[in-house]
């Protein structure tokens, strides 16, 4: 068994693809309209117009915002997309920029159809943050709650 993709419905396929690949500045990797897949090489998420017509089935129905999920995203400059985000005036957030305990700046915000989008600062980033100000292994993994073996790979 191989996890293939995640996939979203979506009210206007144009609409959510422009917002994907101009806020998040993805590429897309097939378009297959109404559907369109997102990624770098393998697919990471696609999108479908009138999914609930595609699946096909008795009583599927499809809702907005439901609060329930989120794709996730990982940024190596944080700072720098947090000053691209600003040009978007429709951006409606969850929440601004927040620090958690281990370290970690996120945003959230939704898509076009209200899907929950986070994008935080990626860890490796935080790791090299961390090494710079002089913190070792064992204190950048107890600050940031990952393994000792996991944050030896990214000290240099």
């Amino acid at each position: 068994m191989k996890f293939c993709c995640l996939l979203i419905d979506v009210k206007d396929t144009q609409k959510t693809r422009n917002f994907y690949e101009n806020v998040m500045r993805l590429k897309v990797s097939l378009d297959l309209a109404p559907n369109v897949a997102f990624g770098n090489g393998t697919t990471a998420f696609a999108i479908q117009e009138k999914f609930s017509e595609l699946v096909n089935a008795d009583d599927f129905n499809t809702t907005c915002k439901g609060n329930d999920h989120e794709l996730v995203f990982e940024e190596d400059n944080y700072d720098e997309f947090e000053e691209h985000i600003k040009q978007f005036d429709d951006i409606i957030f969850v929440h601004k920029t927040k620090e958690y305990p281990w370290g970690q700046r996120v945003m959230r915000f939704y898509d076009p159809d209200f899907h929950v989008i986070e994008v935080g600062e990626s860890m490796e980033s935080i790791f090299k943050k961390f090494f710079k100000q002089g913190m070792s292994i064992d204190e950048v993994a107890e600050r940031t709650g990952h393994p000792v073996d996991f944050v030896s790979k990214y000290f240099s």
